[in-house]
């Protein structure tokens, strides 16, 4: 053992005084390896600094391996190795240079042993040593592992890292280890309160949680100047909580506007209240799932692009559908609203059961395209980017309908059918036909919204019964077939939910939500936009 700490204190002397001393020659290396074979937990920690200022390339592979218990010293020479157990023997690997030294008895060697604040220990240093490397990802892995840690100890090595940084974010990051590291040394007053300023300046949650975990151990003329920046930061975060479910409730109104303009045409134009429409939102969304299977088995380079084969064929497929439900069950009900609703609630029961038994009860997960995963920060919001793309497509769906019932014979039969279905008769339009185009069109856009929800939630067979009621509900308050109604109702309701979850709950924002609509029929029984018309004034 005398040996040994001869041996350490050698090494750092070495270091110390060879010329260059923040990065030493590679001669010194092999010796500061093998001395992490000797001495205490202490004594292992200087060699780990050691290693950390050469500043060499091997170094990090070497305290990973020192981290994940595979590092041993050959009892023979005390030679320090890096090994991977199989059964009984151990395969040797030089830790400077990879070469295979073959195999040997477990018996042969002895572990270098770790504990708990050496491994910290070491995940700070592997994070030190990567923030220089020329690699993004990892700069900015390591300065968020240095920040994580904030050892003092990093510092020197730290202030090189953020002097010669010029990306924004992880520059931000580093400064951020940097003043929390500030903050636990035996650094000035003026100093740790610069720290404060610095980290309360971040205003973000980050901040927020390192000026909490250091108000403790803080001293006493610097908790003051903490708890303001703990209570700045909050009444900012406050502000942003605001504006996040303000954006959640836009993003929660896209989903409805998608879900409930399809109900708003043929609720409008026909007056069917049909209950198996969440039933096309699931079919829309069980397209997609086939789609993207039938891509990844026949055409996997073409998965990324699995939106744009599965949007048409589900608005075709769930299109379809809805104009045999028409022409099957519907039609035969006209004028009878109480059987129309009990058939399509059983039509909605009968589709359920039959995807079940084709596709199992089981949750389907429909994988995101790259261009739709993830999220970016604007400010304090963080807005991810298939929500985004769902408010967009939305929106896009929402122009088009509109140029459909306003520039086109079809819309322009559709719209004279919903004001007096008898005059547009008796004028020469086929109702029968325009009912069951009417009746696809809105089951068509129905398998789209199915889509869109595919992107935001598992597909299964209950999918559509968590919209059908909310969708009903943007339809009457918003004004039966007027999409523009529609398009406020959707905000309205998404938006207030949002707004409401946070203060009263999830279940009771929308039991009052639902009572302030009933509240509202009751002084405008046709909504906040009614459509003008003979037939619709009877």
């Amino acid at each position: 053992m005398t040996f040994g700490w001869l041996r350490i204190l050698l090494t750092l002397a070495a270091l110390a005084f060879a010329p260059g001393a923040a990065f030493a020659q590679s001669a010194d290396l092999p010796a500061m390896v093998n001395a992490l074979g000797d001495g205490s937990f202490s004594d292992r920690e200087q060699v780990i600094n050691a290693l950390v200022a050469t500043g060499d390339e091997h170094v990090p592979a070497i305290l990973q391996a020192l981290a994940d218990g595979e590092l041993y010293a050959r009892k023979s020479d005390q030679k320090v190795l890096i090994g991977k157990k199989s059964g009984s023997q151990i395969a040797l690997t030089d830790p400077l240079d990879g070469s295979d030294l073959g195999s040997v008895a477990s018996g042969d060697l002895d572990k270098v042993k770790t504990n708990n604040g050496l491994r910290g220990k070491i995940r700070t240093a592997i994070g030190a040593m990567t923030l220089l490397i020329p690699n993004r990802a990892m700069r900015l892995s390591a300065a968020q592992s240095v920040l994580k840690n904030a050892d003092p100890e990093m510092l020197p090595l730290l202030d090189q890292a953020v002097a010669d940084e010029t990306d924004p974010e992880i520059k931000e990051t580093m400064e951020l280890a940097r003043a929390v590291m500030v903050l636990k040394s035996d650094t000035s007053v003026e100093e740790k309160r610069a720290a404060v300023d610095l980290i309360a300046s971040k205003g973000d949650r980050d901040a927020q949680t390192v000026l909490v975990n250091q108000l403790e151990t803080a001293p006493e003329d610097l908790k003051p100047l903490i708890q303001t920046g703990i209570d700045s930061i909050g009444r900012s975060l406050a502000v942003w909580d605001v504006g996040q479910n303000l954006l959640y409730g836009i993003s929660q109104s896209s989903v409805l506007l998608l879900a409930a303009i399809g109900l708003a045409i043929t609720f409008g134009v026909m007056g069917v209240i049909n209950m198996a429409h969440g039933e096309m939102v699931m079919l829309g969304a069980y397209v997609t799932f086939v789609v993207q299977e039938l891509l990844r088995n026949f055409a996997p380079g073409l998965i990324d692009y699995s939106l744009a084969f599965a949007v048409p064929a589900a608005f075709l497929f769930t299109g379809l559908v809805g104009i045999g439900i028409e022409r099957g069950i519907i039609r035969w009900l006209y004028g009878r609203p109480l059987e129309t609703l009990l058939a399509t609630w059983g039509l909605s029961l009968i589709l359920q059961q039959a995807v079940r038994s084709i596709f199992g009860p089981t949750n389907k997960m429909v994988s995101p395209p790259s261009w739709m995963t993830g999220a970016f920060d604007l400010g304090g919001l963080t807005i991810t980017w298939n929500r985004l793309w769902i408010v967009v497509f939305a929106m896009a769906v929402f122009l088009v309908l509109q140029i459909v019932l306003n520039r086109t014979a079809l819309g322009l039969q559709m719209r004279a059918v919903t004001q007096n279905r008898r005059m547009a008769s008796a004028m020469g339009i086929r109702t029968p036909f325009v009912d069951a185009m009417t009746f696809g069109l809105g089951s068509g856009i129905a398998g789209m919204a199915g889509v869109a929800l595919s992107q935001i939630d598992n597909v299964s067979p209950n999918l559509g019964q968590g919209y059908i009621i909310d969708s009903f509900m943007v339809v009457v308050f918003g004004g039966v077939g007027n999409l523009w109604g529609t398009l406020i109702g959707a905000l309205t309701l998404g938006v207030s939910n949002k707004v409401l979850e946070p203060v009263t709950g999830a279940v009771l924002g929308k039991i009052i939500i639902l009572v302030l609509i009933i509240l509202f029929i009751q002084r405008r029984p046709r909504g906040l936009f009614a459509l003008k018309g003979r037939a619709i004034e009877q």
